[in-house]
């Protein structure tokens, strides 16, 4: 299927390992223009030299925290690369605290670094698209605990809020063509990452919540949401709007 990706002007944001390293590189394969960003100044350098090996048209980097100041860094990104086609939020993690009765400050952090910072970063680009007509397509990484609601109440519940930035705003944006959408992965095992970890230390576990919560019986590799993520961001899915959509290998 011809997705129509080359020299696309494609940020992505998260890029420097497991899911966006491999959202990245997909994009690279397809003769995009990448501009990625992340915290680890080392990592994203190495992920872009990578990108530029597998065939990507430019690869360019930004290393920035976008948890502090998410819209004076989207107007870094537009005044460095131009207006974008595509745009990538992986962005978050489940690593915030796990009290149910945690403070305000604590659930505060886990929503701005979960949900409101990529919001912010829309804020910038998506204007932007619509002032220069580009159908474009932005796409949010959320997680499956966002509806089975399962395991991290300050995670889960942030990343819900995600789900309904998305399904709302991206009514209001489908009249414009721009598509705002978001992939849901499950368990995804990869390399420094929780599962993986796991794996290694030979944790029982791994083999409880694959049997219990996985009906595919096994852990999802990043290369599989990469693939889900590169249609979605092709003009093979303009119906695809306002959507929430799981990649989880029957979650249960």
């Amino acid at each position: 299927m011809e997705l129509n990706l080359k020299n696309k002007k494609v940020l992505v944001v998260g890029a420097s390992k497991g899911i966006g390293k491999a959202i990245a590189l997909a994009f690279a394969r397809e003769g995009s223009n990448l501009l990625l960003l992340a915290r680890s100044e080392e990592l994203i350098r190495g992920v872009a030299a990578q990108c530029k090996s597998s065939g990507a048209a430019s690869s360019d980097v930004i290393v920035a925290d976008i948890t502090k100041n998410p819209r004076t860094i989207a107007a870094q990104c537009l005044n460095q690369f131009g207006s974008f086609d595509v745009v990538i939020h992986n962005v978050g993690t489940s690593l915030v605290p796990r009290d149910i009765f945690g403070t305000e400050n604590d659930y505060f952090a886990a929503i701005n670094e979960n949900a409101l910072a990529s919001i912010q970063m829309n804020a910038i680009f998506i204007p932007d698209m619509a002032k220069k007509g580009i159908k474009g397509h932005v796409i949010h990484i959320s997680s499956i605990s966002a509806v089975n609601l399962r395991g991290n109440a300050l995670y889960a519940s942030s990343k819900a809020i995600l789900n309904a930035y998305v399904t709302s705003a991206g009514r209001q944006l489908a009249p414009s063509g721009i598509c705002l959408n978001s992939v849901m992965p499950g368990a995804v095992a990869f390399e420094g990452g929780y599962w993986d970890a796991a794996i290694k230390a030979k944790d029982p576990k791994v083999d409880d919540f694959l049997s219990h919560h996985q009906a595919i019986g096994r852990f999802g590799t990043p290369e599989e949401i990469a693939d889900f993520v590169l249609f979605l961001s092709s003009e093979r899915s303009s119906f695809i709007v306002a959507s929430n959509l799981p990649i989880d290998g029957g979650a249960m």
